[in-house]
């Protein structure tokens, strides 16, 4: 009896174990005042107080120095956390991957996933890296190409061939090479777009207001300003305005990111073209991380490496609404709805296949 008594106890452990939440860090590279970064890890809050899961937020103020700080501090430390969340932003990977190894805490990389050479040098060197539980991407390079199909379209007929300028973020990055390429991509379907320069503003709105003075001065003629973010593309448009240029008439602005601000530009024309929504990727990992913490591997579908077409064009009627929503804790999202519990194992998660429309 008291051998029964014990088995069923013994048994019983595990479940009681698992059933406590799932605890999550989330290194998130950006400042801790920057909009886009804030939204993002507002998202994922949201979705690990719906889900029941544990989720802290430590900001590295765009310093990779600290986010390796912050890094070695959660894999070292004395609670270390079921999973922990990083962005290769100024490639920090590898070596956060080299502080993970034999920790047991599980790596999921977002946004910006690892090189293709950091890739073959992490697998070369299996005893000095651990490899990232998983990676869960956006469409990066798809967005960067429908930003300039889509300013072009809005050009007069009359209007080429036309002069453009781009602001990409900082090089070190995989997000912004990756939309940088797709710009270059779309170059090859119109041969009359003549790109006069790429420029590195680092997501910053002075130094790409510094940068717009400069290009202004060398290609006057420019009638599209491709940007790689929204602070970028204000501080552009700022240099264009002081020269006399009306945005939305006399240029054509485009940016990433879904914060007010931008959404307010693309209702009144100042932006003519908007992509955003990768805010959400940190939401969306959250319920896969739910989902593995009971028990639904990540790669059950055989795959490490997940992509989400998360970013999507936003017009006029879509800025307002989504204006609304950034006024809810919960962004009107249902979570749990996204969940893979109790779902037949052929189950895809919808975020993976088409963008999720609010």
């Amino acid at each position: 009896m008291l051998k029964a008594l014990c088995q069923s106890v013994c048994l019983a452990l595990p479940l009681a174990a698992s059933a406590q939440p799932a605890s999550v860090v989330f290194l998130n590279p950006g400042l801790s005042t920057e909009t886009f970064w804030t939204s993002y890890s507002r998202f994922m809050q949201a979705a690990a107080d719906e889900l029941g899961m544990n989720l802290r937020v430590e900001y590295s103020e765009r310093r990779a120095d600290l986010a390796l700080t912050q890094a070695r501090a959660v894999l070292t430390g004395p609670q270390r956390p079921d999973y922990l969340v990083l962005v290769n932003e100024q490639y920090v990977a590898p070596e956060v991957l080299r502080l993970s190894r034999g920790t047991g805490v599980k790596l999921l990389l977002v946004n910006n996933g690892l090189t293709p050479s950091q890739v073959r040098s992490i697998q070369a060197q299996p005893d000095k890296y651990a490899e990232p539980w998983g990676t869960l991407m956006s469409n990066d390079e798809q967005a960067g190409f429908q930003m300039l199909h889509q300013m072009v379209a809005q050009l007069p007929r009359d209007s080429l061939p036309v002069d453009l300028v781009a602001f990409a973020g900082v090089k070190t990055t995989p997000a912004s090479q990756l939309r940088e390429e797709g710009m270059r991509r779309a170059l090859a379907d119109f041969p009359q777009v003549r790109l006069r320069q790429v420029v590195y503003g680092g997501w910053n709105r002075q130094r790409a207001y510094e940068q717009a003075q400069q290009l202004l001065e060398r290609y006057p003629a420019t009638r599209l300003v491709w940007s790689a973010n929204d602070e970028m593309a204000f501080g552009a448009m700022q240099a264009f305005e002081e020269a006399g240029r009306v945005p939305g008439r006399d240029v054509l602005f485009s940016a990433v990111n879904s914060s007010p601000e931008a959404l307010r530009a693309r209702i009144d024309g100042r932006l003519s073209v908007l992509m955003g929504g990768h805010f959400t990727l940190g939401g969306w990992a959250m319920v896969m991380l739910h989902d593995d913490a009971h028990g639904l591997a990540l790669n059950r579908d055989g795959l490490r490496e997940h992509s989400a077409p998360v970013l999507q064009a936003i017009d006029q009627a879509k800025a307002r609404r989504w204006l609304k929503l950034l006024e809810r804790d919960d962004y009107g999202v249902d979570f749990q709805r996204y969940s893979a519990e109790g779902r037949p194992a052929s189950y895809q998660y919808p975020f993976l296949t088409s963008p999720v429309e609010y």
